[in-house]
């Protein structure tokens, strides 16, 4: 059972994260090397990786239904690639499946 404390600042990461669009640090987070990102990292192996799908055949289909995001932007390029262009100041790159599912790349 989570305490009131911790039920409430998860009501606030939540709101700010999904209302104002905020980048939340405290979002579940997958390393990646800067060489790996460097040498061309595929989209659908990136949210694959960050376990936003199960597998390329299920990332495509989000891809399809408009549902993958890179950064808050659509991606509609199966084949894309993200790469240093991608990083935020954060030292970041944030991925997206639909509206309520966010993981953190960070860049190492």
């Amino acid at each position: 059972m989570h305490s009131r404390e911790a039920a409430e600042q998860a009501e606030t990461t939540a709101r700010a994260t999904f209302e104002q669009g905020a980048l939340d640090l405290s979002l579940p987070t997958v390393e990646v090397s800067r060489s790996e990102l460097n040498a061309g990292m595929g989209i659908l192996a990136a949210f694959v990786r960050a376990n936003l799908a199960a597998s390329n055949g299920e990332a495509r289909r989000h891809i399809k239904s408009g549902a993958l995001r890179i950064n808050d932007t659509q991606t509609t390029d199966e084949r894309a690639t993200i790469g240093e262009k991608d990083i935020l100041p954060e030292g970041v790159i944030k991925l997206s499946v639909g509206k309520k599912r966010h993981v953190l790349l960070r860049v190492t």
